[in-house]
């Protein structure tokens, strides 16, 4: 009788780890059904029906969905708001060790979600982004400022096993943007070096970004205004163009693209084998190319060759993206007789994978560990009960599963141009292209003052559904 009991407590506990597994994107579904489609107004209803998601393990995304779609529908202060709550709780969640040893012995779908480290990095350039379409410059000065501090304290934590977006080329793009806006030349000269440099030594390697040629512009126009002459040739040496300078009494138009949406995370398993080429036991996946080696022990108190050759069905999930790809593959602005194209400056969908990657690479050693726990929990039973022991055996196989959750309103990429323009209103128009979609005009009215530099943001949401690469 005792036997049939932790039976069936056994299979009880399967069905509720399981059905507690279920990703924040299937948990919601809707918000993305209506979200991925431009209908932002629904994707916002079902979001302030759900704020009771503000107070569980999913709080984080909530705050950084919502965040997203109040400034899709221009709602900026609301919308920092929630970015400000995100923010606030990621500082939280690293000083809670609680989770940490949650996430040890248990699946890790099971704790409160953490974001990646670039997700982190991300919330400071949506408030920035709001604090400039309200014309605060002070406040989204201090937020650019803060996506490199906040890489930084995120790299120290590393030591040798940084991630390889250790710096934001586009963040200090940014800043010199926005340090021109000020009238600020100086440190926007500096701020667009580097830039510069960080496109150069980092961007162009590891994540198939160059140096935007407005960046270039941008980077002789203030060598220009400083009076730095050296440095003005050797920048129009090494760029190949000579700096035009601009009109004067103008005012100038920064126009942010946003395209398409980045990768949502899925999973995939390494399975537990007898390392045959080279002795000892493995995780690994042939088709994925992984191969982790199990050192083996021959002390009583660890497990040692004999215990591994009881193991029955292990297997290690490990979360991986799987991409969405834009729909729209050419986009430009036109004004009065001018088209300029956008031009492309943060690739995120590139960034998570390689912060993924990075982190797996650093934490393998974590879920390696949570298996072994799991697994001695069944040897410890098998030795008492065998029928037992398959069953919880069978369990920790059933349940082991990578987290899969990840913010999924993010664009797959960043683009930008500005252009100088003559004081009074402009009609802008954005237009967009793809191989598989029908060109798409968008109007946009801006009023230009002289001096003085207007920003404008808008999001093309069309992307393929997700898929393996």
């Amino acid at each position: 009788m005792k036997t049939n009991l932790n039976i069936v407590v056994v299979v009880l506990l399967t069905v509720f780890l399981l059905s507690s597994c279920a990703s924040y994107y299937q948990k919601s579904y809707k918000f993305n059904e209506q979200f991925t489609v431009g209908n932002l107004e629904e994707a916002q209803k079902f979001l302030i029906s759900q704020k009771k998601a503000a107070e569980k393990k999913d709080r984080l995304l909530y705050f950084l969905d919502r965040g997203v779609i109040e400034q899709m529908l221009g709602n900026y202060e609301v919308s920092n708001e929630y970015f400000e709550k995100a923010y606030i709780y990621t500082q939280d969640y690293r000083l809670n060790i609680s989770y940490d040893i949650l996430s040890s012995i248990a699946n890790p779908m099971l704790k409160p979600y953490k974001a990646e480290d670039f997700e982190v990095v991300l919330i400071h350039f949506y408030k920035a982004i709001n604090y400039l379409q309200l014309n605060q410059l002070d406040e989204a000065l201090v937020e650019v400022k803060r996506v490199n501090i906040s890489l930084n304290e995120l790299n120290d934590r590393y030591e040798d096993k940084k991630n390889r977006y250790k710096e934001d080329a586009f963040a200090h793009s940014l800043m010199g943007i926005i340090y021109e806006a000020q009238k600020d030349y100086n440190n926007a000269f500096i701020a667009y070096r580097n830039a510069l440099t960080i496109y150069d030594s980092n961007y162009q390697e590891n994540f198939q970004t160059i140096a935007p040629q407005q960046l270039q512009i941008d980077l002789l126009r203030m060598a220009k205004y400083n009076g730095f002459r050296k440095e003005l040739d050797r920048y129009e040496k090494e760029f190949g163009f000579t700096y035009r300078a601009e009109e004067k009494g103008n005012g100038d138009l920064v126009f942010f693209w946003l395209n398409g949406l980045g990768p949502v995370k899925g999973e995939f398993s390494i399975n537990f084998a007898r390392d045959e080429s080279g002795g000892g036991f493995v995780f690994a996946n042939e088709n994925a190319g992984y191969s982790f080696p199990i050192p083996v022990n021959t002390s009583n108190d660890k497990l040692g060759e004999s215990d591994l050759n009881q193991v029955r069905f292990v297997r290690m999930a490990i979360p991986k993206y799987r991409m969405r790809s834009p729909l729209v593959s050419e986009a430009y602005i036109e004004v009065g007789n001018q088209k300029l194209n956008l031009e492309k400056a943060e690739d995120i969908g590139e960034i998570a994978i390689s912060t993924l990657e990075d982190r797996m690479l650093r934490e393998m050693g974590k879920s390696i560990a949570r298996l072994v726990l799991k697994q001695a929990s069944e040897l410890a039973i098998s030795s008492k009960n065998e029928d037992l022991g398959f069953l919880v055996s069978a369990l920790n196989a059933v349940t082991e599963k990578a987290d899969t959750r990840n913010w999924q309103s993010l664009p797959n990429s960043i683009y930008y141009q500005r252009r100088s323009l003559k004081e009074g209103a402009h009609d802008v128009k954005l237009v967009t292209k793809g191989n598989n979609i029908s060109t798409d005009t968008l109007n946009f009215n801006v009023k230009i003052v002289e001096g003085k530099t207007t920003f404008r943001t808008y999001h093309s949401l069309e992307s393929t559904v997700p898929y393996e690469q």
